[in-house]
């Protein structure tokens, strides 16, 4: 009696193994019956062969048919947003003023130098008065590097500075004629000169074409 109910005891066992075994192997293929229908679902165009090419290809359609003959129309009407562009022609009008005017006002650009008792100044003027660009001993940049803020020195080195600054405002040619003419053979205003041409400023303004 006791080997028969140890036996049935085992037979048992070795049932509900099985059942546990087989109720895992269901869940398993529920589980992976589920990926496929959704990996099917979200990617149904690998499923459908020429699917992805038809959506292209109609998506290229559309672009194609989308009409671009509006940008070739040229505007009737021009507006010219760079002020200084028929200055660079060489176009721009000159103001004249009147013949016994001193100094002349035909100019577009004009190039002053003021020394004082203490100071050296430097300044480009437009023919109207408007200051455009302007460097001076005065300033502290430039006095740090300086012995004297006066005398030819000063003179020189504000004129390097001064092209500089110049040729980053985009003026490229001033006119240095309007000067007192005694005060031009003076030392300070020729090493003045020189650093300015040597900076690439163009001392003198092209002639104006009268088209």
């Amino acid at each position: 009696m006791a080997l028969r109910s140890r036996s049935c005891v085992l037979l048992g066992t070795a049932a509900g193994r099985l059942q546990t075994r087989a109720a895992e192997l269901c869940s398993r293929d529920t589980l992976t019956a589920r990926r496929s229908s959704l990996t099917a679902d979200s990617c149904s165009c690998k499923l459908v062969p020429g699917l992805c090419f038809a959506s292209t290809t109609a998506s290229l359609k559309t672009e194609s048919e989308v009409d671009t003959r509006e940008n070739e129309i040229v505007a009737p009407d021009f507006t010219n947003r760079n002020p200084r562009n028929l200055e660079q022609l060489a176009l721009a009008r000159k103001e004249r003023g009147w013949k016994t005017t001193w100094p002349k006002r035909e100019f577009w650009h004009r190039l002053r130098l003021e020394r004082t008792q203490h100071y050296v100044e430097a300044f480009v003027e437009r023919c109207n008065g408007d200051v455009v660009v302007s460097a001076s001993t005065r300033e502290w940049a430039i006095k740090r590097h300086l012995y004297s803020p006066k005398g030819v020195t000063a003179c020189k080195n504000l004129g390097h500075v001064m092209a500089q600054r110049c040729l980053e405002a985009g003026i490229n040619f001033v006119n240095f004629k309007a000067i007192i003419p005694w005060e031009h053979r003076c030392d300070s205003i020729q090493e003045f000169e020189k650093a300015m041409k040597e900076g690439g400023v163009v001392l003198y303004e092209p002639r104006r074409i009268y088209g």
